[in-house]
């Protein structure tokens, strides 16, 4: 018997192993499909990590980072440092779990967590490259520039748009370094976000722990946060930069909470109205790649607070 749950334990890290490198080889050779396919690099090891306890899940995710290395190579520093990034969300994830707190708790300690792990790795990449973080960075995101415009090429886009990206290059790297900080909340915020819906459905499934946070779909950002986006607005009204830039980043935060809360609106209404999965996938596709749509949900996440779309203070009240 020993022998035979040995002998389990083992197939289970295996595809463990294979099955995140997998994910992680697609998400970096998918240019267009990447981003959305690197959501779910936590998922598997969440799952195992549960599955086979805290040792095994950090083995695991080691395991697969070097797989990832052999890959690409140490010159690829900054998206294997991405990547481990993604991993780690899926070994804090589950150890915020089972503190059995809020929703909101679970999102914003993992979120902490997450990002000061990551800037303790830029700090030591920094020290060991003899280079400043701020030019890590700067680096990174020309680097990630220079891939978008190649992208650009490869799917055939108009000669006039590729210049108007080139030409552009400098400006939006100018802009994203001012606005790395609420990029890098928002970004893991969306992955913590996502794989903990995605890890609900499957723990549920495979019946393992998963705290109940209740009704998601009826979930709403705290009142006060009104407070905070009016401030951050009111930063921008000043004339210095480093103010207006304090005010952006605030704003750019305050707007993906506020989309959290659009999206369970959107979420209760296809429930209300039993609308078949197929359908609700497409309409959450659209609101991923439609801009408009996006800014769409953000506002009606932002105007429920006077306007109750789902009638909650009536069945508070």
């Amino acid at each position: 018997m020993i022998h035979i749950a040995r002998s389990q334990i083992h197939k289970d890290v295996i595809v463990a192993i294979a099955v995140t490198a997998l994910i992680c080889v697609a998400a970096l050779n998918f240019r267009m499909l990447g981003p959305f396919v690197g959501l779910f690099i936590p998922l598997p090891i969440l799952f195992y990590r549960f599955k086979l306890g805290r040792s095994l899940g950090m083995f695991i995710l080691t395991a697969v980072m070097l797989i990832v290395i052999s890959v690409v190579g140490w010159n690829s520093i900054g998206t294997v440092s991405f990547l481990f990034e993604l991993g780690l969300v899926g070994l804090i994830l589950p150890e915020v779990f089972e503190m059995n707190l809020s929703v909101e708790k679970t999102v914003g300690i993992t979120t902490g967590a997450v990002i000061t792990m990551g800037a303790v790795i830029l700090a030591l990449y920094s020290l060991l490259s003899t280079t400043s973080p701020w030019a890590v960075v700067s680096d990174y995101l020309e680097e990630s520039a220079k891939l978008a415009l190649a992208m650009y090429r490869e799917i055939d886009a108009s000669e006039e748009k590729i210049d108007i990206l080139a030409q552009s290059l400098e400006g939006i790297v100018y802009l994203m370094l001012r606005i790395i900080p609420a990029i890098v909340i928002v970004t893991t915020l969306f992955v913590v976000w996502s794989n903990l819906l995605f890890a609900r459905f499957l723990l549920r499934s495979k019946q393992l722990f998963c705290p109940d946070f209740g009704r998601l779909d009826r979930w709403k950002a705290p009142e006060h946060l009104i407070w905070a986006a009016i401030v951050s607005g009111g930063l921008l009204l000043f004339g210095h930069p480093g103010i207006k830039i304090l005010g952006i980043n605030g704003l750019i935060v305050i707007m993906m909470i506020y989309f959290f809360q659009g999206i369970a609106i959107v979420s209760f209404y296809f429930e209300k109205k039993e609308f078949p999965k197929v359908l609700r996938a497409i309409l959450y596709s659209l609101i991923a790649v439609q801009q408009l749509l996006l800014l769409v949900v953000i506002a009606i996440g932002f105007f429920d607070m006077w306007i109750d779309f789902r009638r909650t203070r009536k069945v508070e009240s």
